[in-house]
């Protein structure tokens, strides 16, 4: 017996490339049947993205595996009807288009709460559904910039960087299925459906709301300061003796102490210019120093075993193949990943609870692969219906 907490929750995800996609694979960790409806001519452009392996991306298969597709033309009225029959069926729809857009096709909230009065509709968009911006488009790109996260990561010297990956798209996909699972337990408490809106860029402005906080303070803009915290010292990214890096963490006033006597300058304990973490912001630059060349005295391995000796918080900078090679992840967080065109390993959920099933990431759905099963059994046509549909272009045929 599947025992995940959202197993016989049934979702229907409208949405495609990044955002919707992540938060219905949030749901799908957890025991819920994601049915992902995408255009019949290229399907989710998400496929597109490079790279690619046999021409599969495997950029998509990360998001959308264990998903069943089905095709649907949500621009024609007929396309609008089924998806309303799925609609009746389902617990909760997960879309991601510009505001209006579903309103456009008759499928805005009033029109799916009319053939479900439980349907909770969860949106994520570049700028959410109210306020002056919201017409706006948006991607993640955007969301990193307007959000502060460009502007504060970084060196000093550099220009504002964003990240080479869908940071707040990942961000802001995890806070959807983070309301949507609120919405369910509320509706559970006999509260009815919800919308919950999410713009792609709240979720990152959150995490960095002491910039915002600090400057509705006292006027400071927080600026960019490299691998530093600038809440904290000494912690940053530094090179070892046989040029492998590493990281070290002593944000804490203890585990400074700890990292001080690791290095052998039990004295830098009692000098008035590093025994407190205030102390040491003033001089961070001294105390980086101090730090980088005693990690730079010998090899990764030798200062990763006595920060661990002494209790330190410190780990190498991982690339790719540490980590698909390291015991720890294989056995909490890594699990495969099988399709037509390659098998690897992926992170799975991003936390465990107990008593729960882990999900199988044992299939990549091919566009409409499922069209003719959820279609007639799920949405309820008939055999007769469904090719009528096909031959319209609205969906594929079986």
């Amino acid at each position: 017996m599947n025992k995940a907490p959202l197993n016989g929750i049934r979702v229907l995800e409208l949405g495609s490339m990044y955002a919707a996609p992540t938060s219905a694979r949030m749901l799908l960790d957890f025991g819920a049947e994601v049915i992902k409806v995408e255009d019949p001519t290229h399907g989710d452009m998400a496929r597109q993205w490079q790279p690619q392996h046999n021409g599969a991306s495997i950029g998509f298969a990360r998001l959308n595996a264990g998903k069943k597709s089905v095709a649907i033309d949500l621009r024609t009225d007929a396309g609008r009807d089924v998806v309303l029959k799925l609609v009746a069926r389902v617990d909760v729809v997960v879309e991601s288009f510009r505001p209006g857009r579903l309103e456009q096709w008759g499928l805005g909230y009033e029109a799916l709460q009319q053939v479900n009065p439980n349907i909770i509709l969860t949106r994520v968009s570049g700028f959410g559904q109210t306020g002056p911006y919201k017409a706006r488009p948006g991607f993640g790109t955007i969301a990193e910039a307007l959000s502060g996260f460009a502007f504060l990561n970084g060196w000093p010297e550099t220009p504002p960087t964003a990240p080479p990956f869908g940071f707040a798209d990942s961000i802001a996909g995890i806070s959807a299925a983070y309301g949507t699972a609120m919405a369910l337990f509320a509706r559970e408490r006999g509260e009815g459906g919800r919308e919950v809106d999410v713009a792609l860029y709240e979720p990152l402005m959150f995490i960095l709301g002491d910039a915002v906080l600090r400057y509705t303070v006292d006027g400071f803009i927080s600026q960019r300061v490299g691998n530093s915290s600038g809440a904290a010292s000494p912690r940053g990214i530094y090179q070892a003796g046989d040029g492998a890096w590493m990281s070290i963490a002593a944000s804490a006033q203890n585990i400074a102490m700890r990292l001080f006597d690791a290095m052998g300058r039990p004295d830098m304990k009692t000098d008035p210019r590093y025994a407190t973490n205030a102390a040491r912001m003033q001089h961070n630059d001294e105390v980086q120093q101090i730090v980088r060349d005693w990690v730079a005295s010998m090899p990764r391995a030798q200062v990763l075993q006595i920060l661990e000796d002494y209790e330190v918080v410190g780990s190498a900078v991982n690339d790719s193949s540490d980590i698909a090679d390291d015991p720890h992840f294989n056995l909490r967080t890594l699990q495969d990943l099988t399709s037509d065109a390659f098998t690897g390993k992926v992170p799975g959920p991003v936390l465990h609870m107990s008593g729960s099933d882990n999900p199988a990431y044992d299939f990549v759905p091919q566009v409409g692969e499922h069209s003719h099963e959820v279609l007639t059994t799920v949405a309820g046509l008939t055999a007769d219906e469904y090719d009528q549909l096909a031959a319209a272009g609205v969906v594929p045929a079986a």
